[in-house]
């Protein structure tokens, strides 16, 4: 359990869909409510058993589909619901909604040069920037941490959201946000205390090889 004053979270990308499983992968934002792959189930329940052996107070998750099962799959191994909370929605790509990258490039070459240099000022085609994705999400997550003092907690949310909310974290340009990886169940503990929020680790994934489970009955991998 942390602390009376401070609250840890563990704040996790969702489980893969097909969409990012495709090469070049398909652009998915808040229209292309997929559900889980094959392997996205078997990473979120990775990622479930992981956390099963920590304390975990609240799991809370993106109103999107992919998210929200990848919660379930965390939340059902404490007895715990899952709280939706929109803001935590993945970015609204407008116009590339469904399409690859590659695609994007050539049909929108100039939107795509412009999102490509500086994400942070220029947006999805249609849709939102990163600084509008962040200044909906920082605000939201912050909440819940000041909410939650001395409990641990789950969050759920997304690529782009979780990467905006990085930057803010350890000081870099939203147009750098692409050297934050993210990999699908990849898990970032976060801990809250005197009003600031300090980035532990950063896409942790050791969870979601099995050769480096912990066989049943043994101990937890230590933190």
């Amino acid at each position: 359990m942390a602390p009376q004053d401070s609250t840890l979270c563990y704040l996790v990308r969702h489980a893969a869909t097909v969409n990012n499983e495709q090469e070049p992968q398909v652009v998915q934002g808040q229209r292309l409510d997929a559900e889980l792959s094959a392997a996205g189930r078997q990473q979120a329940e990775r990622t479930g058993r992981f956390l099963a052996r920590r304390a975990v107070h609240a799991v809370y998750s993106s109103p999107m589909l992919r998210a929200q099962q990848t919660a379930r799959a965390i939340a059902s191994r404490h007895g715990l619901t899952v709280q939706v909370v929109e803001d935590l929605i993945e970015a609204d790509v407008g116009e590339w909604e469904g399409l690859d990258w590659n695609q994007i490039q050539c049909n929108d070459p100039d939107a795509y040069r412009a999102f490509m240099t500086d994400a942070g000022a220029n947006g999805y085609l249609g849709g939102e920037c990163l600084r509008e994705v962040l200044d909906r999400a920082a605000p939201a997550i912050e909440h819940l941490l000041s909410e939650n003092r001395g409990r641990p907690i789950v969050v759920v949310a997304h690529n782009v959201v979780n990467r905006a909310y990085l930057t803010r974290l350890i000081g870099i340009p939203l147009a750098q946000y692409r050297s934050i990886p993210q990999d699908n169940c990849g898990i970032n503990l976060l801990r809250f205390r005197e009003n600031r929020v300090k980035v532990i680790t950063i896409n942790s994934v050791f969870h979601l090889d099995h050769e480096l489970e912990a066989p049943s009955g043994q101990g937890a991998v230590s933190e």
